[in-house]
């Protein structure tokens, strides 16, 4: 068998060289295009903005330098497993947080037609106030927020309660008299209020046309 000449054989291993290089950048092409679906970059920024921190206070936590963790948010590179873990370390989330699907932000619009029109209790014979939840469609929330109208009824008909956390209250329009204890108070329109809700409290229009009021409370 002839021996194969030098020139021949420096372009196959070029060939050859060239092949394996062109498989090598489709395979690394498709695993970039598998990662960006993750959205890691965007997910590690939202993490350090949660957290007020800037990158060089993240570099110092993790180790990494301020510049590769800039070029991981920005998606110019991608994390291998071991950085990775070290960023979830810092913020207490495990790996599978920036494999998963984010929740979608919470943004319910209420429409006044939608919502519903409720006694301060069922089975009132005089009521004091009815009430609407302006957040009745969104689970799991952190607060509740109600458009109340109080009524001119007696002193007598207004029915203390009380319930944990703290509430806010504003009054939107009339005058209203909201007794804590034994204590009477009375406020105009824009004035505001905020207490212990777990105090024992009632409210009444002092105004003969009504009183309208915002109500926040949270738990």
């Amino acid at each position: 068998m002839a021996a194969l000449q030098p020139a021949l054989i420096m372009r196959l291993i070029l060939e050859k060289t060239s092949c394996i290089v062109e498989k090598m950048g489709e395979r690394s092409k498709t695993i970039e295009t598998g990662l960006q679906q993750y959205t890691i970059g965007p997910k590690l920024r939202r993490l350090r903005l949660r957290k007020s921190m800037g990158l060089v206070q993240l570099s110092k936590h993790t180790g990494l330098s301020p510049a590769l963790l800039s070029k991981l948010e920005r998606g110019v590179m991608h994390p291998t497993l071991p950085t990775l873990l070290r960023i979830a370390l810092v913020f207490s989330v495990g790996l599978d947080y920036f494999f998963n699907p984010e929740p979608k932000p919470v943004f319910e619009i209420v429409r006044r037609r939608d919502r519903l029109r409720f006694p301060e209790s069922p089975d009132a014979a005089d009521v004091s106030y009815f009430f609407e939840n302006l957040g009745f469609p969104v689970a799991n929330r952190r607060f509740d927020a109600y458009y109340a109208q109080f009524l001119p009824v007696p002193a007598s008909s207004a029915r203390p309660h009380a319930h944990p956390g703290m509430e806010f209250l504003y009054v939107v329009s009339g005058k209203l008299m909201l007794t804590m204890n034994d204590d009477a108070h009375t406020m105009a329109a824009g004035d505001a209020v905020y207490f212990d809700s777990t105090i024992p409290h009632s409210y009444r229009s002092a105004a003969r046309r009504g009183t309208t009021a915002l109500v926040v409370t949270a738990a």
